[in-house]
């Protein structure tokens, strides 16, 4: 068992503290009250500087069958047992209060660190934000690539330099032909000169990277919001079958468009076909395909997830019609048809329910599910394998095979808490000899 010592030092302590008050009221027993305590102190000593059975001093085996012979001489000595038993069932609380306290902590602790932009990162954005300034290279000419709707667009929402340049450059990497690929990051004024600078400073074969910050209002007009929003997440837990206890629920985390993604037929007038790729993902295979794909005048290709069926949000949904026994989709990876989609006025409905709906939670949920209602076309499940970010199921060889992983889920691969064995196939993207990532001890 792991760290069986530890256990089995707790353990001892748990017994030695139920037995002591007890002993120590006998005068004939001050001997052993006396070693009864010495040896609590010495095990409370030593937990409170070891965690594990690597921590622990060499001399702890000694310890251990020192506490063990005088818990037995505490046993043998004839007690009140109700004073013993009240005694272990006062620690018995105080302990559950303890663990009780340090689960809230631990739980206020992990979102905490899901929440916080991670320190390498910070480093990183605010160096590359000092070396645009210090540079001249922001004075570049703007292609003409950028409109041309006969070439391949990827949008991406971020304010992640590292995890949007992994998008660009996994894409770029897999890709047949790069000379036809545009790519536009649309981030926020705080991270949009950064973002400027390393996309400047990095070249992605012959793919260009156009940088727009979405907060300006001087240059999409009415397509501007006061801050960015990337994809939103929803937790979904439920039971594996019905007569599953609770510690057996399965949880999908469901990835949808945000306020951002309804800017995109504003944002891009000149362009009829757009893929959205969010920051979370890493493509492995060429994606051209998905340029000739026929969505037989749906809006938006998705890869749907049947494991989370629409009656399963009903506590997000309401009362609103939907067909209970239909699949949920996912942002990740979206084939989106902007002429479509401006037919049919998506935005403007999104806009109105969200206006209907504000009080509600998952509001964004519900308004995004109405407005895409039998308008998203299921794209092959092959596409994407969803769930990097929280599943610790997945085989490699299923991993090898998809043509994007999604790290949709609390657990993102730029992340300390990211799920280690997920790591290498987004880490591999990141230029780790780059002068900026090394000195900010980025990922490394």
């Amino acid at each position: 068992m792991q760290d069986s010592m530890v256990k089995k030092l707790k353990d001892q302590l748990f017994v030695a503290r139920a037995y002591f008050p007890s002993i120590a009221k006998i005068p004939a027993q001050s001997k052993l009250s006396g070693e009864l305590k010495q040896n609590i102190q010495e095990v409370e000593r030593v937990l409170s500087e070891s965690t594990t059975d690597a921590d622990l001093p060499p001399e702890i085996q000694k310890k251990s069958r020192r506490m063990e012979a005088v818990i037995a001489r505490a046993k043998s000595v004839s007690l009140d047992c109700n004073n013993v038993d009240k005694k272990l069932r006062q620690i018995f609380d105080l302990t559950e209060d303890e663990a009780n306290f340090h689960m809230k902590q631990s739980a206020f602790l992990y979102q905490l660190a899901v929440q916080t932009m991670p320190k390498s990162l910070h480093c990183l954005s605010m160096r590359l934000t000092v070396e645009y300034f210090r540079d001249h290279l922001f004075d570049k000419e703007l292609s003409e690539k950028y409109s041309d709707p006969t070439l391949q667009h990827y949008v991406i929402f971020s304010n992640n330099v590292i995890a949007s340049s992994v998008v660009i450059n996994s894409t770029v990497v897999h890709a047949r032909d790069t000379v036809n690929q545009v790519f536009h990051v649309l981030t926020d004024w705080q991270n949009y000169y950064a973002m400027k600078h390393w996309f400047l400073r990095n070249t992605f074969r012959d793919a260009v990277v156009q940088v727009l910050n979405i907060e300006d209002s001087d240059s999409y007009g009415k397509a501007t919001l006061s801050h960015l929003t990337l994809p939103v997440e929803f937790r979904v837990s439920f039971p594996s079958n019905d007569s599953a206890p609770a510690i057996h629920n399965r949880t999908q985390y469901v990835s949808i468009f945000s306020h951002s993604h309804y800017l995109l037929p504003e944002i891009f007038k000149n362009l009829e076909k757009v893929v959205v790729l969010d920051d979370d993902v890493v493509v492995q295979q060429d994606l051209s395909a998905l340029w000739s794909l026929n969505m037989g005048g749906k809006v938006t290709g998705a890869i749907e997830i049947c494991s989370v069926k629409m009656d399963q949000l009903q506590s997000y949904l309401g009362e609103h019609s939907f067909q209970k026994h239909s699949c949920s989709w996912m942002s990740g990876l979206n084939v989106i048809d902007l002429a479509r989609w401006r037919d049919l006025d998506i935005s403007e409905t999104y806009w109105k329910l969200v206006k209907e709906v504000s009080m509600k939670e998952g509001s964004a949920l519900l308004a995004t599910s109405l407005s895409f209602q039998d308008q998203i076309y299921a794209l092959d499940r092959v596409w994407v394998l969803s769930g990097l970010g929280h599943d610790y199921g997945f085989d490699i060889e299923g991993i090898k095979k998809a043509a994007v992983l999604h790290y949709n889920g609390n657990m993102k691969p730029w992340l300390d808490l990211g799920i280690p064995k997920y790591k290498e196939y987004w880490k591999k993207f990141l230029n780790h000899e780059d002068q900026y990532l090394s000195e900010c001890n980025v990922n490394r």
